[in-house]
């Protein structure tokens, strides 16, 4: 297994962030990883990544997938990525956002990145031997909320066929899949899909869509604003408190993702093209069990009170931008992170509201098939988030 090279396409994201850490931390095991290539769009600072020291660490920012000819763009990545031909497995995390509501250019963009990728990396690199890629939860029409199709019942498995017209419009999975089934084939290399949930993650430059970085704001803040020990009331409704879900750290989609494809797929565990739910643990939980722990976490009581939604997690920040910036000086943290532009609009409410009805995942496949047993708490999983945050000062480390 020794001698494996990892090129991580959206290595500044929420899992991608993580899937560096955990290789440089030699997961699954010492000794397998001789290099990780770490490609981001946007120019990071290492020395905000937290991520360790490592020789055998490369930082590639800027080459655009969708810029020039196929030919170019593998000439662009061959100039620029030291040790391309020697990249074992490439983890496909990359995800290019529309916030105008073009979902047709956002799904042809995306299905275009990734064609382009895959097929420059197959062509520089003779080494090859696994590639994944990530999708998630819309691939049992979770975002459609209560008009997801009849026959996605919960616990969601694997084996759920595909959803059909008009359910999947907007959908870019399923052509990224297609398309790399019939370009795989006759590839030595093999393949395979990971489906997490709503990802809890940790990133050093902001990103649209990080549940975990936007509650930790919002907990500091509340903290701030109201005093260690307050009542602090969920946001959502009574059916998205008790609705089941499986929360994907994205600490554990990276162990879960790396053993599939390193330990499992050098066992013979893994067939090619398969999908896997990853999940932090096998049982499901809903927020009437998680706002109290991540509440505790900072000093505060998590509550449902007996209205709906009577806090929303953007506007309050928004409305306590003054009583923030003072959090900044007085605790000395990077300014400019409690409303960030790269925040999508109403994420959070959509999350913590809306989604409210159980989505829970079938884990079996994951837990009985590959030889993983590794399960988080709440506690563990978004606690190591709001740990990272207080690393990088980005939310403050209270003492009492």
């Amino acid at each position: 297994m020794a001698g494996k090279h990892a090129l991580i396409f959206g290595a500044s994201g929420v899992t991608g962030w993580s899937f560096v850490n955990e290789i440089l931390h030699d997961y699954p095991s010492q000794g397998v990883w001789n290099g990780c290539t770490a490609l981001t769009n946007r120019p990071l600072n290492l020395d905000k990544t937290l991520w360790p020291k490592d020789d055998r660490l490369s930082v590639v920012s800027g080459i655009d997938l969708l810029e020039g000819s196929q030919d170019e763009l593998n000439s662009k990545m061959k100039e620029r990525i030291p040790g391309l031909e020697q990249v074992t497995h490439v983890y496909y995390l990359a995800y290019k956002a529309h916030t105008d509501g073009n979902f047709e250019a956002e799904c042809r963009e995306n299905v275009d990145m990734f064609k382009r990728a895959i097929t420059a990396i197959d062509a520089l690199s003779p080494a090859l031997e696994f590639v994944v890629l990530q999708t998630g939860a819309k691939a049992y029409g979770c975002h459609l909320l209560r008009n997801r199709p009849a026959n996605m019942v919960p616990p969601l498995a694997e084996t759920l066929p595909r959803m059909t017209p008009p359910h999947d419009t907007g959908l870019f999975y399923y052509p990224q899949l297609d398309w790399l089934a019939d370009f795989a084939r006759n590839k030595p290399w093999s393949w395979c899909e990971t489906r997490p949930d709503i990802i809890i993650g940790f990133v050093p430059n902001q990103n649209w869509y990080s549940l975990g970085m936007a509650l930790g704001v919002f907990f500091s803040l509340w903290r701030h604003v109201h005093g260690v020990g307050a009542e602090v009331p969920f946001p959502g409704t009574r059916d998205s408190w008790e609705a089941l879900s499986q929360d994907a750290s994205a600490d554990m989609i990276a162990r879960q993702t790396l053993h599939l494809s390193v330990a499992a797929a050098g066992d013979g565990r893994v067939e090619k093209g398969a999908a896997f739910n990853v999940a932090d643990e096998r049982r499901a939980s809903c927020w009437r069990e998680k706002w109290p722990v991540l509440a505790g976490y900072f000093g505060l009581r998590g509550v449902k009170r007996d209205e709906d939604n009577p806090v929303e997690v953007r506007g309050f920040i928004k409305e306590n931008l003054a009583a923030w910036e003072e959090m900044e000086g007085k605790y000395g943290l990077e300014k400019g992170q409690a409303d960030h532009p790269r925040i999508y609009p109403g994420f959070e409410h959509f999350l913590l509201t809306q989604f409210d009805i159980d989505r829970h995942y079938d884990m079996s496949k994951m837990y009985n098939g590959t030889g993983f047993s590794e399960e988080r708490t709440t506690l563990q999983a978004w606690g190591g988030v709001f740990d990272r945050m207080k690393r990088a000062k980005i939310i403050p480390d209270f003492v009492d």
